[in-house]
């Protein structure tokens, strides 16, 4: 039973990071195909916003799923997956930033804060997108050295805070069916509750950063 479970784990490892990487790329170049076939709908900027925004939720999401991942298969090396999916949340957050930005305002920087002031829902992903900036630039093993296990873990607990801002911020977002929106933060109240029932014992904490 052992050498079945090693073998299954070599082959998670060994396929693992090539199916992230296909899976963080390749709706990129498919989304950007269909709005230059205008096959986005009526509102394709609307609808652009909304895709790329919905990816870096998913990703988000997924960032969390790996430490209870972590805790119920013994795989420490997951670890490297996590602040992967990281980083890719706050690629597609800054696509969706992007889109914001450029082509739904053309950086008219002025009406850009008057916005994000004025409609919470706004504000909220704007929160959300400003908490993933540190967390990411300190996603790399030199930032765990750098800060030690302790900081470094109590800097990225703040990814609690933007998903919550990003669950909130999709849900308000929608105007009128919010089914999707409410699956994503019933997932991730879910697995934040995890962290909260199921606790690392003292060993646990001197392991690599869980986030």
């Amino acid at each position: 039973m052992s050498q079945e479970t090693s073998s299954a784990e070599r082959h998670v490892r060994r396929f693992i990071r090539p199916a992230l990487w296909a899976l963080v790329l390749v709706p990129a170049p498919l989304l950007i195909a269909q709005l230059l076939l205008d096959q986005l709908g009526a509102d394709p900027i609307d609808k652009l916003e909304r895709l790329t925004g919905e990816w870096a939720l998913r990703f988000l999401i997924a960032s969390l799923a790996v430490t209870p991942l972590m805790r119920l298969t013994g795989w420490g090396w997951l670890v490297a997956q996590r602040r992967f999916l990281g980083l890719a949340a706050f690629f597609w957050a800054f696509g969706h930033l992007s889109v914001y930005t450029v082509l739904d305002w053309f950086f008219d920087w002025q009406e850009i804060l008057k916005d994000v002031t004025k409609h919470l829902y706004i504000t909220l992903g704007m929160l959300a997108f400003v908490i993933m900036v540190p967390l990411a630039l300190t996603s790399t093993k030199a930032s765990i050295r750098k800060l030690g296990g302790v900081r470094w873990n109590k800097l990225h607990a703040l990814v609690y805070v933007s998903v919550i801002a990003a669950c909130l911020h999709f849900v308000w977002a929608v105007k009128q069916d919010i089914t999707e929106p409410m699956i994503y933060g019933g997932i991730a109240a879910l697995l934040l509750a995890f962290r909260v029932v199921w606790r690392p014992t003292p060993r646990a904490s001197i392991r690599p950063p869980v986030g």
